[in-house]
């Protein structure tokens, strides 16, 4: 038997390790708690989204590859899902197929709500400025050397096309 002394010191611990996990959800736990909810709602839309999240995860967590999905690797994830629907949405709009190019358009934005806010303008040419102060380039010929390691730092955080402009800009390119 429980002693209610035992019960009242193991509650805020229990409050504690909860509130731990809630600050730390990771993307799977997020699509998880979302499935549920999208499931309860009867959202076929976000069902669908959300299901190709839950897919796409799984598989890289069971590709062999031994890599951990740590947080650059599901914005990659995502990412990667939105590039292959954009490609769909482009054949079937050619194709004049809209109910297709419809549902893919509905994907893209419910995958879009999990990718973190991408960096653009402002932001984006400050980021820049301190790579190209970091690599130490001064002209248009450094290009390569700041996209390389611009791409790196800022993998995820911003579409490369993006990044490409604004390197051009501030070496004057």
């Amino acid at each position: 038997m429980v002693s209610r002394a035992s019960n009242a010191l193991s509650l805020p611990v229990l409050i504690g390790f909860f509130q731990k996990k809630a600050v730390m959800a990771t993307l799977e736990e997020r699509i998880n708690k979302d499935l549920a909810a999208a499931m309860k709602a009867k959202d076929e839309v976000a069902l669908r989204g959300i299901r190709a999240i839950k897919s796409a995860i799984l598989l890289a967590k069971t590709d062999g590859s031994g890599q951990a999905i740590d947080e650059a690797r599901e914005v990659q994830i995502l990412q990667k899902l939105i590039k292959s629907r954009q490609d769909s949405y482009e054949i079937y709009v050619n194709n004049n197929r809209p109910d297709l190019a419809q549902k893919e358009a509905e994907e893209i934005e419910i995958i879009k709500h999990y990718l973190p806010a991408m960096l653009e303008g402002e932001a984006l040419e400050s980021a820049v400025r301190e790579i190209i102060a970091e690599v130490g380039a001064t002209s248009p010929k450094d290009m390569g050397k700041v996209m390389g390691a611009a791409t790196k730092k800022l993998a995820g955080k911003a579409e490369p096309r993006l990044i490409s402009e604004a390197v051009r800009k501030l070496l004057g390119a």
